[in-house]
């Protein structure tokens, strides 16, 4: 877990009142976006955390938590980055038991968790209920293609270089982030980062590089 720096506790307070002062009332979604290996998982929980402690109700979403079936993400081979761009999710259980009941608000019930990747078979639903004013942060790849446009009222883009996000991988789980995986992920990349311009997309911009200092990027830094 990352530690909480004064300067990672800055950024993200600064983050949490931003979108409490601009989104704190009603059902909001926010999405934490970025290439594999980024950050993204904590830093959604680090906000998600701030959210909290200033009393808010916010809950914390994985997309690989709604990956499709084996059969269908490969479907186009192990390295096809068309297959990782365009199979690896189950976009439609996404909004069916998530991201509708969510946005119904009332006593609606929702799931942040629907298929395990890993043992490729469904996740054992955990039905939650929010009171009306609440934040749903999710976090993943892929999170501003156009199928989601629209879903987030506030867009995060972690900026980390694809070689430096791929050995925090490889580090924490190096037998699920191989070679084969790796040309995999790389190629999706490209075709989503081709497809849609994330960073001018995303409503701000971050350095998590190193995730213990992370820095906003203005569109105008020299």
């Amino acid at each position: 877990m990352t530690r909480w720096t004064p300067e990672r506790r800055a950024v993200m307070d600064a983050l949490a009142d931003e979108i409490l002062h601009n989104y704190g009332h009603g059902r909001v979604m926010v999405a934490i976006d970025g290439v594999d290996g980024s950050g993204t998982t904590a830093f959604a929980a680090d906000l998600v955390e701030r959210l909290e402690r200033r009393g808010h109700a916010a809950f914390q979403a994985r997309i690989d938590d709604f990956h499709a079936p084996a059969e269908k993400r490969y479907a186009r081979g192990e390295t096809s980055g068309a297959g990782r761009y365009e199979d690896s999710y189950d976009y439609s259980a996404f909004r069916r038991v998530l991201v509708e009941p969510f946005r119904l608000a009332g006593s609606t019930g929702f799931v942040t968790a629907f298929w395990d990747w890993r043992r490729d078979q469904p996740i054992e639903p955990t039905w939650l209920t929010a009171p009306a004013d609440a934040i749903l942060v999710v976090n993943g790849v892929f999170l501003q293609r156009p199928e989601l446009r629209g879903l987030f009222s506030y867009r995060v883009w972690l900026d980390v270089p694809f070689d430096d996000a791929w050995q925090r991988l490889v580090q924490a789980d190096p037998a699920a982030h191989d070679d084969t995986a790796r040309a995999r992920s790389e190629a999706g990349m490209k075709l989503y980062l081709k497809a849609v311009k994330a960073a001018e997309l995303a409503t701000a911009v971050y350095d998590n590089r190193d995730p213990d200092h992370p820095r906003r990027i203005f569109s105008d830094s020299c």
